[in-house]
C-alpha cells in the first residue's frame, strides 16, 4: 500500500534562491541527484549512472514545483516541493510531498532528511 507523506523543513534563505535549487537542473544536481538533465518538460535525475526520468507536471514560480516519475503507473502519485513563508516569523518553509510504500516510510523520511541536510549546507541556511 502506498502512502502520501508530507514533510516540512525551515530554511534561512530567500524564496527566490531556494526555489532555484528546486526547479533547475543545476540547482537540483547540487543536492538531490548526482546529475540532472532538463529538456522539453522532462527532468532526468541520475544516481550512480542510472537515469530516472520525471515529468514536470506543474509549477508556479517561487511557490511550488511538482514532478511525476515517468515509470510510475499511478498518475495520482508525484513528488512536490512547495515554499511557504510563515506570516508571523517570516521563516521560509520547504514542504515536501512524496509517496512511499508503507513499509518504506521510515527509510523515505530518512532519505529526505539527509537530502535536506545537504541542501541546508549548500545554501548556508
Amino acid at each position: 500500500m502506498r502512502k502520501k507523506i508530507e514533510l516540512e523543513y525551515i530554511f534561512s534563505s530567500s524564496v527566490k534562491v531556494l526555489f532555484s535549487r528546486l526547479s533547475t537542473a543545476a540547482g537540483l544536481s547540487e543536492w538531490f541527484a548526482d546529475d540532472v538533465i532538463q529538456k522539453d518538460g522532462k527532468f532526468i535525475f541520475i544516481w550512480n549512472g542510472t537515469e530516472h526520468p520525471a515529468i514536470l507536471v506543474d509549477q508556479k514560480n517561487n511557490v511550488f514545483i511538482r514532478f511525476r516519475w515517468e515509470d510510475n503507473e499511478n498518475p495520482e502519485e508525484y513528488f512536490q516541493f512547495s515554499i511557504q513563508v510563515h506570516p508571523l516569523t517570516e521563516d521560509v518553509a520547504l514542504l515536501i510531498t512524496d509517496f512511499t510504500d508503507t513499509e518504506d516510510e521510515a527509510d523515505t523520511i530518512g532519505l529526505w532528511n539527509k537530502q535536506m541536510d545537504i541542501l541546508h549546507r549548500n545554501l548556508g541556511a
